[in-house]
């Protein structure tokens, strides 16, 4: 029995050495390897070379000069992702989505209720979420128009340019990554961002 006690003992410090040490270790190495971008959470850095931002989260932008990310119920806090987990039925979802609703429409005059996409007033699973459909760029195009001078042709071939895809050429919806895009306006104008 003693032998059977001290056998898995062994087993058990062997396990912990190769999977809690030695397996995570070769992980970090072959990432910073093969992926150093990915591995360093794909951080972006500004005209002024320092790091503002991840392509991975959304950040609150409300300049008019900026296409706007999705809200965030999670007040776009990388340190606690989360929705608002509220049912469709929920009073506060619905009063969330209309204070939402109003925002929008008064950020982006000339546009109409009837316009608004789900996507531009219901914040994402994770409030993290750093892409916004083609769609919802293309509707944030006349109000950044107005605050930079650009031309709205200048700016949807922009937008299209910026363009990913959809995943596997199949699931989801074309999307647009409001930073990267957010960093080519910035530049175009010169200004860090805010």
């Amino acid at each position: 029995m003693m032998r059977s006690v001290m056998i898995s003992i062994r087993t058990t410090i062997v396990f912990m050495v190769l999977c809690g040490l030695l397996y995570p270790l070769l992980m970090v190495l072959v990432g910073q390897a093969a992926f150093p971008f990915q591995a360093q959470g794909e951080m972006l850095r500004g005209t002024s070379g320092r790091i503002v931002g991840s392509q991975l989260i959304a950040q609150a932008t409300t300049s008019p000069g900026l296409f706007h990310p999705r809200p965030s119920a999670v007040n776009y806090n990388g340190d606690g992702s989360g929705g608002s987990n509220f049912g469709p039925t929920n009073p506060a979802l619905i009063a969330e989505i209309r204070g939402n609703l109003a925002q929008v429409l008064k950020e982006n005059p000339g546009l109409t209720a009837s316009r608004v996409t789900p996507g531009m007033v219901e914040s994402s699973a994770s409030g993290l979420d750093p892409t916004i459909s083609v769609t919802d760029a293309m509707l944030q195009v006349p109000r950044i128009a107005a605050a930079t001078g650009l031309s709205r042709a200048q700016l949807g071939n922009v937008v299209l340019e910026y363009e990913r895809g959809r995943f596997l050429g199949v699931f989801g919806e074309p999307r647009i990554n409001v930073l990267d895009v957010n960093l080519f306006l910035l530049q175009l104008e010169r200004k860090p961002l805010r």
